[in-house]
């Protein structure tokens, strides 16, 4: 068994159609996503057995974002019926020099609420290989904070490896709590992934002058930093994407990763965005796929990194390439030449 376990939220997305801006549109296309649900689907797809860990309300809409996650491959056993709402998030989708805008719908959501007796985590972790968490979970409320760092404990009981997505969102808690909370969970965590911005404001470490806006980046600053959150939290892999904003419409898309000896940079791809919401999800269950598959840590690394890029061009939050896929764009076939 290729066990792995993700905990989170997932919600509903409703996004506006066409590039539309909200006071446009008069229908929102329907999607269902979140960070740790992402990555469950995308290792579902890679052939793993993933497990995804939540509470949803029992009622239809709960029910629906169920069965979407059924029907990429991952396994719902573990999610719990109560509650009253699933947490909602609208997308303006944005293009050229517009920015995408999302606005979160998302309090007092089912999983906020979830109580630590809801789940029983000795069968949750029982023969899993690997467990993946968010920032995002424990932002959520303090009893969500509280269930994530429980079952953080009940992995490391179970001698699961950890891996955290650093994922900082500014609407559901401040840089200081975000810190006091973060660096408490980080003594659990054996891969730690993020970007520049997450690991300065949820753990307080900031590289060098990067700037994403200007497309600026000081690899050394990423070294530096590395190194530092290495000392600090014993982790065994320290891992960044690197997103270059060109425009709303065209990123360079790369990542680096260090190893506690050896600072590592990845290729760089250039895309051309059809969504990017999920790309980060996508880039960690890369990494963590290549990973559990015995590949070192730069393998590991590229191969996020292409299974990322391509699912820039993909509508909606989850993932749907497949590994030859992935493997052909590391082969360097970016050709986007019709498959006949």
């Amino acid at each position: 068994m290729k066990k792995v376990v993700t905990l989170g939220e997932i919600m509903l997305r409703l996004s506006t159609p066409r590039y539309e801006r909200f006071i446009q549109a008069n229908s929102f296309d329907v999607v269902y996503g979140g960070g740790e649900a992402n990555v469950a689907v995308s290792l579902a797809n890679y052939g793993y057995d993933t497990y995804f860990v939540s509470k949803l309300p029992d009622n239809d809409i709960g029910q629906s974002a169920i069965n979407n996650l059924r029907r990429f491959g991952v396994n719902t056993d573990y999610i719990v019926r109560g509650g009253d709402r699933v947490g909602i998030y609208y997308l303006e989708t944005g293009a050229s020099m517009r920015p995408s805008k999302v606005i979160y719908d998302r309090a007092n959501s089912a999983i906020s609420e979830a109580d630590i007796s809801d789940f029983d985590f000795d069968e949750i972790f029982k023969d899993a290989l690997w467990f993946h968490f968010s920032g995002i979970t424990p932002a959520l409320s303090d009893k969500a904070a509280k269930l994530t760092k429980e079952a953080l404990k009940a992995a490391k009981k179970h001698n699961v490896t950890v891996s955290v997505d650093l994922n900082y969102r500014k609407n559901l808690w401040s840089p200081e709590k975000a810190q006091e909370i973060m660096t408490d969970l980080m003594q659990y965590v054996d891969v730690c992934i993020g970007n520049e911005e997450d690991a300065h404001l949820t753990l307080g470490f900031k590289p060098g002058k990067t700037d994403v806006t200007s497309g600026e980046l000081e690899l050394s600053g990423y070294k530096d930093i590395f190194k530092q959150m290495v000392d600090k939290f014993g982790f065994k892999y320290v891992i960044s994407s690197l997103r270059e904003s060109y425009s709303a419409s065209d990123n360079g898309w790369s990542a680096c990763a260090y190893d506690g000896k050896e600072f590592y940079h990845s290729r760089k791809y250039d895309v051309r965005i059809v969504d990017r919401v999920g790309g980060g999800d996508s880039f960690a269950s890369g990494v963590i796929y290549g990973l559990l598959e015995g590949k070192n840590f730069k393998d590991a690394l590229e191969f996020g990194v292409a299974a990322s890029a391509l699912k820039h061009t993909i509508h909606g939050d989850f993932n749907m390439v497949t590994i030859s896929e992935v493997e052909n764009l590391l082969r360097g076939d970016a050709s986007g030449r019709v498959q006949r």
